[in-house]
């Protein structure tokens, strides 16, 4: 008897997701010139970018931020990897639908939120959006010091973004609160992607299979951990029941489905009162957000009494 094939799953971006349509190139030509230099027809004779150039998608990504988020100054070396504007925002959307639902359908007031991003990057990418978007507030840290140094120049250089983002150097490698969160510091979610790969060879090797624009510098200084992205879940799971009582929810991006279901129970062994799969992606590519709170239901309450106390029903998004 022939097997079933599998039935390819559609995903949509997320329906706030500025960038859900497709790109108004003219409109982004006519903020920045120099865009026009990276479109090209695709197989249908439509104009799109040339994503197969790095130049083209620091461009583009520059642009977009200006356009929609109204980011002016995005600077930072090309030894870094330009992040995808449209595909960074749909994370925050989600936490930000994740948080209402923590707070029976009404959304925190903005500046109430302190979101913990874990490795921010030279980029800055996470915090910005949070900001931009729902106007939160962000502890931001990052093992790399000229990363740090990019970013903290980033939000120097952007009105809307000062005074909303704290960029703390993290020490140790191996650390993901310790040396950044204070014992006493509370967060109402930390955030972040986890590197994908074991080593700088199976990097290299990947990124030749999806004809990826990066470059050796790239590849070992963001998305190298010491076994891969389930060795950095483990230890960030770990870690995050040591600070259970800093942080009402973590969460992680989490791009290899086999990691799910070993994520999910080890957090049922180490007491994770809630978990939550919230599934993410565009077209065919999926990933998924884990999230997790070790709060029992009356420190929840607690929590949103002192933290989040809003008007009813107060929801602008």
């Amino acid at each position: 008897m022939p097997k079933e094939k599998k039935k390819l799953v559609k995903y949509k971006i997320h329906s706030r997701n500025k960038n859900k349509d497709r790109y108004d190139l003219k409109a982004l030509e006519a903020l920045n010139s120099n865009l026009t230099n990276y479109i090209k027809p695709n197989f249908e004779g439509e104009d799109t970018i040339d994503f197969t150039n790095p130049i083209a998608i620091k461009t583009l990504n520059q642009t977009l931020l200006q356009y929609y988020y109204g980011i002016k100054n995005w600077n930072f070396s090309d030894a870094y990897i330009c992040p995808s504007i449209p595909n960074k925002a749909d994370y925050i959307h989600h936490i930000a639908d994740l948080l209402m639902e923590s707070n029976f359908g009404s959304f925190p007031l903005g500046a109430k939120i302190t979101c913990y991003n874990i490795g921010m990057g030279a980029t800055c990418i996470y915090p910005i959006i949070g900001v931009t978007e729902y106007n939160w507030n962000f502890i931001a840290s990052e093992i790399d010091e000229e990363a740090i140094i990019t970013a903290q120049t980033i939000v120097n250089t952007n009105s809307s973004l000062k005074n909303k983002i704290d960029c703390r150097i993290q020490v140790n490698p191996k650390d993901f609160f310790y040396g950044v969160i204070d014992k006493q510091e509370k967060v109402d979610i930390a955030i972040c992607n986890p590197p994908l790969y074991t080593s700088l060879e199976d990097a290299k090797t990947a990124s030749h299979k999806k004809n990826a624009p990066y470059n050796s510098t790239e590849i070992k200084n963001e998305i190298i951990y010491d076994g891969g992205e389930t060795a950095f879940l483990q230890n960030y799971v770990k870690e995050s029941k040591k600070f259970s009582e800093n942080c009402f929810w973590f969460s992680a991006l989490v791009s290899k489905q086999s990691n799910q279901k070993g994520m999910l129970g080890f957090l049922k062994e180490i007491g994770a009162t809630q978990t939550k799969v919230i599934p993410m992606g565009v077209g065919n590519k999926s990933s998924q957000i884990i999230a997790w709170s070790f709060l029992s239901k009356k420190e929840q309450i607690d929590w949103k009494k002192l933290r989040w106390e809003t008007k009813k029903n107060n929801s602008s998004l």
